[in-house]
C-alpha cells in the first residue's frame, strides 16, 4: 500500500504530464515552459523539479505517452488487416492519420534533443524501438529470406520512407500535400515497395 505522500506525488506527476501534453498539443514544443506546466497544473514552480529531474525529463514522458498512444492505433490498424501488403498499407495510412490529427504532440518526438552529453535513456529508445517492430512481421512473410537483424534493417528503411513522406508533406507551409493526395501516394508507395519484393522473391505482382 502506498503512503499518502507518495499518492500526493503520483497526482502531482500525473496532473503536471496532462499540462504538458496539453500545452504541446496545442502551441508546439518550442513554447513550452516549466513556469507555465506548474501554473496549469496548481502547484509551485519548484514542485515541478521535486517530480521531474528537467524540463527534458518531462518532455522525454510526454514523448513516452505519445509513442504509447501511436502505438495502440498501429496495433489496431494491423491488426484488422489480413495481408501483409494491407497490413503494412494500414500501417503507412494511420501513421499519416495520428501525424495530421497530432501533429504538435507527434513533431515533438522528433523535434526534442537532450541537452549536450545527455544520452536517451534506455526505456525511451526501447519504446521508440517498438515502432519499427509493427513493420517486422509483414517484412517477414513477403522476405523470408532475411535473418532476424536484416528485418530488423529492412523495417527501419521502410518506416524511415514513409516517416519522410509524411513529415516532408507536412511541414512545407503553403505547399502541403492534400490529405487525400497524401493517403493514395502512400498506399502506391507501400505496393510498389511490396511489388518489388514479391518479384524479388520470384512471385508475380498482385
Amino acid at each position: 500500500m502506498i503512503s499518502k505522500r507518495e499518492a500526493r506525488r503520483e497526482t502531482l506527476r500525473i496532473a503536471l504530464l496532462e499540462a504538458a501534453k496539453a500545452r504541446v498539443a496545442e502551441s508546439g514544443l518550442a513554447r513550452l515552459r516549466a513556469r507555465d506546466i506548474a501554473k496549469d497544473a496548481g502547484c509551485a514552480l519548484g514542485a515541478l523539479y521535486n517530480v521531474y529531474k528537467s524540463l527534458d525529463d518531462l518532455i522525454l514522458h510526454i514523448n513516452s505517452a505519445t509513442l504509447a498512444q501511436l502505438n495502440t492505433k498501429l496495433n489496431h490498424a494491423a491488426a484488422n488487416a489480413d495481408t501483409p501488403q494491407e497490413k503494412l498499407v494500414a500501417l503507412a495510412r494511420q501513421y499519416m492519420t495520428f501525424a495530421i490529427d497530432n501533429n504538435y504532440l507527434w513533431s515533438a518526438l522528433f523535434d526534442h534533443t537532450m541537452p549536450e552529453n545527455a544520452p536517451l535513456p534506455q526505456w525511451h529508445l526501447d519504446e521508440q524501438a517498438i515502432l519499427f517492430g509493427h513493420v517486422v512481421d509483414p517484412l517477414a512473410a513477403l522476405k523470408p529470406d532475411l535473418d532476424a537483424a536484416g528485418l530488423h534493417t529492412a523495417a527501419r528503411t521502410l518506416f524511415a520512407a514513409v516517416h519522410g513522406i509524411v513529415s516532408i508533406s507536412l511541414r512545407e507551409g503553403s505547399t502541403t500535400i492534400p490529405r487525400e493526395t497524401l493517403d493514395a501516394q502512400l498506399t502506391e508507395f507501400i505496393i510498389t515497395q511490396v511489388n518489388g519484393m514479391k518479384y524479388a522473391c520470384g512471385e508475380h505482382q498482385i
